[in-house]
Formats: C-alpha cells, structure tokens, sequence
C-alpha cells in the first residue's frame, strides 16, 4: 500500500451550510418606548404625538429596528403604528419585539429564500460554530425546512458531526 492521504470529509459528499451567511448585514437597533410614558406607567397621546414628531428617526437610517416597551404597562397598539409609519422612511426593517425577536424574524425572512429541492437525497452538515451567534430559531428553522428532503442532517463540522435526522 502507498502512503496517499485520503481525506474521507471532502469525498463524503457533505453539503455544509453556515447559517452565519444568513446574517442580515444591516445594523440593528432597538427602540423603548418606556421612556415615553408619564411615571412609568401611562402613554398620554398628545405627549407621544409630539415625541413622533420631534424624534431624530434619521438616526435609523438603514437599520433593523426592533420596537418594545421595557415597563410593565398597557400601551395602546396605535402607539407601535405611529412608531412603526415614523420609521417607515428610514429603517430597512421594523419589527415588534426585543432585539432577539428581530434577530429571529430576520434569520426566518432569509432562510424562507433556501430553495428545500436544493438538498433533496443530500447528506447536509449545518455548521455549529462561528465567528457571530446564530440564534436557536434559525438551527429549528433549517431543520423544519430541510427534513422533509434531506438524507441526512446533522450538527457541527464535517470533521466531527452530531446526528439529527436521518431519513430510512
């Protein structure tokens, strides 16, 4: 026998997807409205009128948005809909929620693009580590996407995978 080195990864046929390439490249920022109410507690219309209007949104520019109120208190969804129409000019995306439901929402809008016939009878290895967290909803969301036409998905690296689904 000679000494020719095989490398077993790259003649397995392995289709490796790096959700990290999913990433949305925008900026994001995060909007409390908390701020806004009156002791922590109430939304006074005409004050949250003027804060609409006298807000720098400019700032938002090409940004995601994630809109929420940090206080415990009830506020009428009309004040979501005025800060979701003065972003509207700016902001690349508007969402209501913390920063993670953003982060989520937009993992979900660029894993909807993945073509599933794509990965038909494929053995696929999602990548498990990286340079940017990933979140959880996006590992789901690929599994959800894929397992009806995969052979096989696993976790991790070629080199070192972990089982999730394996068609029989």
């Amino acid at each position: 026998m000679g000494d020719e080195l095989i490398n077993k990864v790259a003649a397995s046929n392995l289709v490796s997807i790096d959700l990290e390439e999913f990433a949305d490249k925008h900026p994001m920022a995060e909007l409390d409205i908390r701020p806004q109410l009156v002791n922590g507690l109430i939304l006074r219309e005409k004050d949250f009128r003027e804060f609409i209007t006298s807000h720098n949104w400019e700032q938002y520019k090409n940004a995601n948005v994630a809109v929420f109120c940090s206080a415990d208190a009830i506020i009428p969804k009309w004040a979501f809909m005025l800060v979701a129409q003065a972003l509207q000019p700016f902001a690349n995306m508007v969402v209501f929620g913390s920063g993670a439901v953003l982060e989520t929402v937009l993992f979900q809008r660029a894993l909807s693009k993945i073509n599933p016939e794509d990965y038909r009878d494929k053995r696929v290895v999602v990548k498990g580590c990286g340079d940017k967290e990933v979140p959880v909803s996006a590992y789901v969301e690929i599994t959800r996407l894929l397992s009806p036409v995969a052979k096989s998905i696993m976790y991790g690296e070629p080199c070192s995978t972990v089982p999730v689904f394996k068609r029989k």
